[in-house]
């Protein structure tokens, strides 16, 4: 009997994953992520000719020193999260690394666009900018794949824990066995 509620309990899975259609392939997924990491790896040469200290000597705060080399952390944390991620497109916690961290750098280089518009170079920040905006629609398509991603686990949850109440009230509404 258990091996039968183990069964069940595979099939509902595979089932849910068949289901549900609205998640992107792995192949797919690498693709994005190839794509992401193409896009993000530009921006390392355009934030190594950055000059941060120069910044403050024109009246700029020293907190740009510090967020110029939060930035290029930020990006190096990127790009390894998304390396692990692409392994394993199916993991949760390694998509919403990456998410995350995509986020953070974003945010992080809005200042330092800024910084470096008004403080060394225009068409510097312009560079910057184009190449964070040419990654939007892979931050989009990560974004949705996260959303998809999670309404299946927990899809899958649900029908794991349908059939192990199922199976429970199988077990516990047999017989026991009689002494002999």
């Amino acid at each position: 009997m258990r091996v039968l509620c183990l069964v069940a309990l595979a099939a509902g899975s595979l089932f849910g994953q068949a289901a549900s259609n609205g998640v992107s392939s792995e192949w797919d997924i690498r693709q994005m992520l190839a794509n992401l990491q193409t896009r993000a790896k530009q921006l390392a040469p355009v934030l190594e000719q950055l000059k941060p200290a120069d910044w403050t000597k024109r009246g700029a705060a020293p907190q740009y020193v510090d967020q110029v080399s939060t930035a290029k952390n930020e990006l190096n944390y990127l790009l390894a999260s998304a390396q692990t991620f692409a392994k394993d497109p199916e993991k949760l916690d390694a998509s919403l690394d990456t998410l995350f961290r995509m986020q953070a750098m974003n945010s992080t280089l809005r200042s330092v666009i800024e910084g470096t518009r008004k403080y060394q170079n225009a068409a510097l920040a312009n560079l910057m900018q184009s190449i964070t905006d040419e990654n939007d629609h892979n931050r989009d398509r990560l974004t949705q794949y996260v959303l998809d991603l999670a309404t299946e686990k927990e899809h899958e949850l649900k029908i794991m824990d349908a059939e192990a109440q199922r199976c429970r009230a199988s077990v516990v509404s047999q017989k026991p066995p009689g002494k002999r």
